[in-house]
């Protein structure tokens, strides 16, 4: 960071996190240099943000602009005076975020990634590196926030958390800085960043809207009966959501999901912040610029083929995300967990079950991890490992979410009576 006079005080108030200490200056001074100042403090703020003031943020003062440079990307700020938390994030993340380019014989698309390491590992979604599971082998380009266009390989995927790694032969990138998801709270800062539209360095914001969230999603990504633990359709529609969950496939490159056979339940962090076509692999972050979730999914109520922004879109939680990546660099296959039996909505219950929100429990896998716990069917799970569960499909999104062989706590309504029980999970084999 450009070293600054001590006598020099930005005189425009700041979010709190943004403010940095100042000796006082004298009032001919302030008043002098003013708009330096403010240029000044845009960059004091983004220092602080990328760790206390690390020379990897450059503000400097153009004429009534300010332009600050985040280790491999410009952000111009026209008005220092209105620069704001979210100015902030935009300035310190987009350098973080890419667009790609994805074709092969089956057609083409794009989204967007995020640098993972500097030596080139970048997260995506699997949807868009393989074209929604329509190519083992793709041709990618990536571009940089700066402009800069640079070939990748597909590196690996995971259609069950739709994350894929993609790898570009470069050093010295500026890798996101990455929070710790499970801490998240509902109403907390979201701001997306990616190509929506094919339109790069794209910053919308909003809050996170809900946590812990379960989808089901058509995939082409998984053969059919691949998963037989997803949850099933409730014939009566009391668990049908009105809406049209769609990976936010571009609409207009060919990218479709022909033949979707199977479905993925996800889990997801929610979020007012628009997400639309291209955001896909893109960058959901907090307001210290780090990031809590990979943009995944959008909802609709329109069930054309054309989908956009309806204020609900969904992101992969970053802890989940990161865990994923990190098997996939290591040449592993990532891990999901399997709890052996196959759910249904708790309303199709006939016992004191039925009012409980979660998911019924229709068959136990013999030998499986459900039945060494002493779970039954006819239980209705209402929770997994302390997160709520409102639906069969948010059980199975979050027992997805934990690697196999983990340890959690399944609470259970048998009888109408509430009771927990550890469960050790099998694992996922695909």
């Amino acid at each position: 960071m450009t070293q600054t006079p001590d006598e020099y005080q930005p005189t425009t108030p700041y979010p709190a996190f943004m403010q940095q200490p100042a000796p006082q200056a004298p009032q001919s001074q302030r008043s002098r240099n003013g708009g330096l100042v403010a240029g000044i403090a845009i960059g004091a703020i983004i220092g602080g943000l990328v760790g206390g003031g690390a020379a990897a943020v450059i503000a400097t003062n153009v004429g009534e602009t300010s332009v600050v440079q985040a280790a491999g990307g410009t952000l111009t700020l026209s008005n220092v005076d209105s620069a704001t938390a979210i100015s902030g994030v935009a300035a310190v993340a987009t350098p973080s975020v890419v667009t790609l380019q994805v074709s092969s014989a089956a057609g083409s698309g794009s989204g967007s990634g995020v640098i993972f390491t500097e030596d080139g590992y970048i997260i995506t979604n699997a949807h868009v590196a393989t074209l929604s599971g329509a190519t083992a082998e793709p041709e990618i380009s990536v571009r940089l926030s700066d402009g800069t266009r640079l070939d990748a390989v597909l590196v690996g995927s995971d259609p069950y958390a739709d994350i894929a790694v993609v790898k570009v032969e470069a050093e010295g990138l500026t890798p996101i800085a990455i929070a710790d998801s499970d801490a998240i709270n509902v109403g907390d800062l979201a701001v997306a960043i990616g190509a929506p539209l094919n339109l790069s360095n794209t910053v919308t914001s909003g809050v996170v809207s809900a946590l812990n969230r379960g989808i089901s999603i058509a995939s082409s990504m998984v053969p059919e009966g691949a998963d037989d633990e997803i949850a099933e359709e409730d014939p009566n529609g009391s668990n049908q959501f009105p809406w049209d969950f769609r990976f936010e496939t571009p609409e207009d490159q060919g990218q479709r999901q022909m033949g979707a056979s199977s479905s993925v339940a996800v889990p997801v962090l929610q979020t007012d912040a628009s997400i639309n076509p291209g955001n896909s692999g893109g960058a959901l972050l907090n307001s210290q610029a780090e990031l809590i979730g990979i943009n995944v999914a959008l909802a609709s109520n329109d069930n054309s083929e054309t989908a956009g922004s309806d204020g609900l879109g969904f992101a992969i939680p970053s802890n989940l995300a990161v865990r994923v990546a990190e098997a996939i660099v290591a040449g592993e296959q990532p891990s999901h967990g399997l709890l052996g039996v196959s759910v249904v909505a708790a309303s199709q219950d006939t016992d004191e079950d039925a009012q409980r929100e979660g998911g019924l429990i229709a068959e136990v896998v013999p030998g499986g991890a459900a039945e060494q716990a002493g779970l039954r069917a006819g239980d209705v799970i209402t929770a997994v490992d302390g997160v709520t569960v409102d639906s069969s499909t948010a059980v199975s999104a979050m027992i997805r979410y934990h690697a196999g062989g983990s340890d959690v706590i399944i609470t259970y309504s048998r009888g109408g009576e509430l009771s927990d029980v550890e469960v050790t999970l099998g694992t996922l084999e695909w």
